[in-house]
């Protein structure tokens, strides 16, 4: 055997083992393949009604946010008519209601004055403990 026969032999060798190795990748290569195209089928099988029930439910949503729109916009309506309801109830009974407290605070006024008195002469001094009635009357004197 010559030196070109023994570099033939060992290129040959080194080639079968390069193939050997490559073929072994590309049947892992294939069963990995294969595994994620089955767990592709088996993802797709469980999404598409997940996604039909998340339809569903988004619709479903939908509706209920319209029926609280409606409900909100009722209830804004409602707050404006109280409102408006309010001002006219304290526009025409408010005035009148005024002027008649301040009729009946002046006539309890003049009746709480008829025999004299006035409000500071109504009230009490304390002293040391004790209440004392003012004295009655203009010039100091009780009567």
């Amino acid at each position: 055997m010559t030196g070109g026969e023994v570099a033939g032999i060992l290129v040959a060798v080194f080639w079968a083992i390069l193939v050997s190795f490559l073929a072994v990748v590309l049947v892992r290569l294939a069963q990995t393949l294969r595994a994620t195209t089955r767990l592709m089928a088996e993802v797709t099988e469980r999404a598409v009604p997940l996604l039909a029930d998340a339809q569903l439910t988004v619709r479903s949503a939908q509706t209920q946010l319209d029926r609280v729109d409606a409900i909100a916009t009722d209830v804004q309506e409602v707050t404006a008519n109280a409102s408006a309801l309010s001002s006219t109830v304290a526009s025409t009974f408010g005035g009148p209601l005024v002027k008649v407290a301040a009729f009946g605070y002046g006539v309890r006024r003049a009746m709480g004055r008829a025999d004299g008195d006035t409000p500071k002469e109504r009230s009490r001094t304390v002293v040391t403990g004790r209440t004392v009635p003012r004295a009655r009357g203009r010039w100091g004197r009780k009567g």
